[in-house]
């Protein structure tokens, strides 16, 4: 019955307690470090907070819920999680390949640590990821890229990688869960930050990892005790408690991303617009095949850094910060992070304010 289910429906039943009577209807957070332990040698399920927490259960359950996984670990921050599983998997001796045109941090982890170590690091924009990972010992994919907002054929992708015996590990931060599954797709790694949409008031640092591959798993939870890229009991608590909500978050964010990547268009200060639902997007095909909705970013190039800012200055909703996924609607101008972008090139990420409102404040602003 679950895959009935709208994506609000299943982001309330994500996070539901379980029906005890007379227990409470909304869990609380269970910050301890330490357990009571039990006077035989058999170790109880939990016995020190950096191993194991009755908080991060709940939300792992609710994210493997979320991504269609058997299991997730979470993470301090979305780049802990990503950083475990390219220690775990890219090996030295070993082929990594990463996008070019995906999230900086990720490149530079590769080139600055693994590189280091005696990884073969290779740099390829995600149109060149078929031809750059004919080879590969682990491929990993951002789909829509971060900030350019291409979309890549996972499935297509994973085919290849399934046939070369490479791991194909998918970010699925842009997209979320709830526009689109990449394990489904054949992917075998799904990475995100939890930081964006899903915990989505700008509050708290978080990052997952699920698969079906229990063994990889397992190594992944070794690596999370080993090295404490933790995530506290509380910020889990609080992430349980915004999933409640996140379906409905996220369907304003990608109405009203889609209301002003049109209004944007033919724009005389925009020179270009991108965003995956728009139909003549050069990645809309692929997009309409494997994601369920199309997200709350739009890329967007102005003519110049000064349109950018004038935006900014004028509107009395847009707010300049980085990061995306919050309830307010915010503005990245993505070239002053070293992005090889244009001055005027900017990210916006749609909040939840009435799409009427936005759409009149950004149209009179630019005016």
């Amino acid at each position: 019955m679950d895959g009935q289910y709208g994506d609000s429906t299943r982001s309330v039943k994500s996070v539901a307690s379980e029906a005890v009577p007379g227990s409470a209807v909304a869990p609380s957070p269970v910050s301890a470090t330490t357990f009571h332990l039990s006077s035989d040698s058999a170790a109880p399920l939990d016995t020190y907070g950096r191993s194991s927490n009755p908080t991060w259960r709940h939300l792992e359950t609710a994210l493997a819920t979320f991504e269609g996984a058997p299991m997730a670990l979470v993470f301090g921050s979305g780049m802990a999680a990503i950083t475990s599983v390219l220690r775990v998997l890219a090996k030295p001796g070993s082929k990594l390949v990463v996008p070019a045109d995906g999230y900086y941090q990720v490149r530079q982890y590769a080139v600055e640590y693994l590189a280091a170590q005696g990884v073969a690091v290779v740099i390829a924009a995600s149109a060149q990821m078929w031809d750059a990972s004919a080879d590969a010992d682990v491929v990993f994919a951002e789909s829509p890229t971060n900030p350019g907002l291409d979309v890549v054929d996972l499935h297509r992708l994973a085919m290849q990688c399934r046939g070369r015996g490479a791991t194909l590990v998918v970010d699925n931060t842009t997209a979320t869960p709830l526009g689109q599954q990449p394990l489904a797709l054949g992917a075998d790694v799904v990475v995100a930050s939890a930081t964006k949409a899903l915990s989505g008031h700008s509050d708290l640092l978080a990052g997952y990892v699920v698969s079906a591959h229990t063994d990889l798993m397992a190594a992944v939870a070794r690596e999370r005790l080993l090295s404490g890229a933790v995530l506290g009991a509380f910020e889990a608590w609080l992430l349980v408690r915004s999933l409640g909500t996140a379906g409905l978050r996220f369907e304003r964010q990608c109405q009203n991303a889609a209301a002003l990547a049109v209004a944007l268009q033919g724009h005389p200060a925009v020179r270009a617009v991108r965003y995956p639902g728009l139909p003549d997007d050069p990645s809309h095909p692929v997009a309409c095949a494997q994601m369920r909705r199309f997200g709350g970013l739009i890329a967007v190039e102005f003519t110049d850094a000064s349109v950018v800012h004038a935006l900014v200055e004028r509107s009395e909703l847009l707010i300049a910060s980085t990061s995306f996924g919050g309830i307010h609607t915010s503005v990245d101008r993505r070239a002053r992070w070293g992005d090889d972008v244009s001055d005027g090139f900017a990210r916006i990420s749609l909040g939840i304010e009435d799409t009427d409102d936005l759409i009149a404040d950004i149209d009179h602003a630019l005016r």
